[in-house]
């Protein structure tokens, strides 16, 4: 393969065998490329919501601190090549397109053999291994793709860390009908004597499944928790709207007495560009890796964690588009999502005129998450996002109108756009589409197009 345009055919090709959970052929692909994976240290995410945001900030933490690092995220939003980072900088199309290339012709090798053929994400999984090791990365933050016992990153095997977001029904096709199911599958990342970090889940069932497997693995447990935050608040840095808090170290953590004036000294500062409450949740987590890397003998000083949560972004999370009228866009796509960035709304833009664009997929949890947003809305409008999966705008505008009067369905993505935009008005109107990812780089390219 030479350009861009062939490996697309590629991968498009090899998706239509859909998703296949299990490492045996993953464990094959490696073989074919000299086990590469091998010679790479991994903090390893697995989680429902917060995944992304977390793999950001840990990334932007680590190479503050001077570290070489790269970070695998999936799926894409805007564009494959996100996907693939070292530094923060996108991998190139032309490294793109030779990677992959090598990755199928390990692939030939094993259906010559007779073996099958491996799944898209197994393809993309595999390069990320190839190009983080040509690039000599020397930590590598590797999020999940679906589940984690049987996901491709899970051949990884002595992680620094695995990290656990948090967990709620996500994915109950492939990973079980209950919670205690879904989190025994997320917690198949935590390998022999790990060190873990994970969200502290609200549901006590959730709870007994991370530390029993803690427990079986010898692996030590690290909750971390929002709790750990105070004194949160929006705050101005230049002309960007940034979220501000306090973290709190343990008090076994750090001793002494503050000087006046002063914060104490178990308090660090933090300024975060990422909006949205549960962004706190995740930058708390985000903290606790990167204390338990520094624990581990990774020079990560206070300072590096500060400036690395300040400068991490990661669109598509309550990410502003626009001002007068506020547009933002959010991946909110479960009922835990949806009900994180409901308390968002409620803490930061009560008395505002807000009017949705929701597009789904059809396997998510829609309904729930309708009757905890739809309340907020004075309009919706809904769409079809592009994606074999989605939920039918349509359909999903009759199921909406049970929880509100003023639904409309939209063909395309830009006329839900244009309408959402002639309703707001005032200096409090905010457009929020959120829903699947899947149509958010589709809503960016309308916004550009009609402004």
């Amino acid at each position: 393969m030479q350009t861009e345009t062939e490996v697309e055919i590629y991968l498009e090709e090899i998706a239509k065998s859909g998703s296949i959970l299990g490492l045996e052929s993953m464990q094959g692909l490696m073989e074919e490329l000299g086990n590469v994976h091998r010679y790479l240290k991994y903090v390893h995410v697995a989680g429902t919501n917060g995944k992304g945001s977390v793999c950001a900030m840990v990334a932007s933490i680590l190479q503050q601190a001077g570290i070489r690092v790269g970070k695998y995220t999936s799926p894409a939003v805007f564009d494959r090549m996100e996907q693939y980072q070292v530094n923060g900088r996108n991998i190139t199309v032309g490294e793109f397109v030779q990677v992959i290339s090598e990755v199928k012709e390990a692939c030939n090798c094993l259906v010559a053999k007779g073996r099958r053929q491996p799944t898209v994400f197994e393809v993309e999984t595999a390069a990320a291994f190839l190009y983080f090791y040509q690039q000599k990365c020397q930590i590598v933050v590797l999020e999940t793709g679906m589940g984690g016992t049987g996901d491709a990153t899970n051949i990884i095997e002595s992680p620094l860390v695995s990290v656990l977001t948090s967990i709620s029904m996500d994915h109950m096709k492939f990973l079980g009908n209950d919670l205690q199911q879904i989190a025994r599958s997320k917690a198949g990342i935590i390998k022999e004597g790990c060190k873990v970090v994970a969200v502290k889940p609200e549901q006590e069932a959730v709870r007994r499944v991370i530390e029993e497997i803690c427990c079986r693995k010898h692996a030590s447990l690290t909750y971390s928790s929002a709790q750990k935050a105070s004194h949160l608040r929006y705050c101005q840095s230049g002309e960007e709207l940034r979220q501000c808090f306090r973290y709190h170290y343990e008090q076994t953590e750090r001793t002494g007495t503050s000087r006046e004036g002063c914060l104490p000294e178990n308090d660090m500062e933090i300024e975060l560009s990422m909006m949205g409450d549960y962004q706190i949740e995740n930058a708390v987590c985000a903290i606790d890796i990167a204390k338990t890397l520094r624990d581990m003998g990774i020079s990560i000083s206070d300072e590096q964690i500060r400036a690395g949560l300040s400068q991490a972004r990661w669109e598509g999370r309550f990410s502003v588009l626009r001002g007068n009228p506020l547009v933002v866009m959010d991946g909110a796509h479960n009922a835990a999502a949806a009900k994180k960035l409901g308390e968002t709304l409620k803490r930061g833009f009560t008395n505002w005129q807000i009017i949705y664009i929701i597009g789904v997929l059809a396997d998510k949890e829609h309904e729930e998450m309708l009757r905890i947003m739809l309340p907020l809305a004075q309009q919706v409008f809904t769409v079809t996002p592009g994606n074999s999966r989605a939920m039918d705008g349509q359909a999903l505008a009759a199921e909406a109108r049970k929880y509100h009067e003023h639904v409309s369905h939209c063909p395309t993505v830009k006329e839900a756009v244009q309408k959402a935009l002639s309703v707001a008005g005032g200096e409090k109107s905010m457009v929020l589409a959120f829903g699947s990812l899947s149509y958010l780089r589709e809503l960016r390219e309308a916004l550009k197009e009609i402004l």
